[in-house]
């Protein structure tokens, strides 16, 4: 099976920022590793634009812990949906916005390029 110009791609900018002394888990943290493994052609959140890593990271951060939450406290509690579903948007929104700053200072820091400036 031959590699696709994406995952060609993707390893050696995965080398760049390891070479960086950025560790493995962030530079390819496990929910990235489960879009590439889907087929989902998205860049290393240390390359990507901060808007993406924010969606990416706090929606499914927002929809995990809001339905763990759900499931073993406020589902018992009989906390309203509505509450339920604001509680994780902000959540969400909160985790995400965190994130994306925290990697993209780090990509500044180590010199990282954005990934539409990358070329292998």
């Amino acid at each position: 099976m031959t590699e696709s110009p994406f995952d060609a791609r993707l390893q050696h900018a995965l080398a760049l920022i390891e070479a960086k002394g950025v560790r493995r888990s962030t530079a390819a943290p496990p929910i990235y590793r489960l879009f590439w493994r889907l087929g989902w052609q998205v860049p290393p959140p240390l390359m990507a634009g901060f808007f993406s890593v924010a969606l990416l990271m706090g929606s499914f951060f927002g929809v995990f812990w809001g339905l763990a939450m759900w499931l073993l406290m406020w589902g018992r509690a009989g906390m309203p949906v509505s509450m339920v579903a604001a509680i994780a948007l902000l959540a969400g929104v909160s985790f995400g916005l965190v994130m994306a700053a925290i990697l993209r200072a780090q990509a500044r820091n180590k010199g990282i390029p954005a990934w539409k400036d990358f070329a292998p």
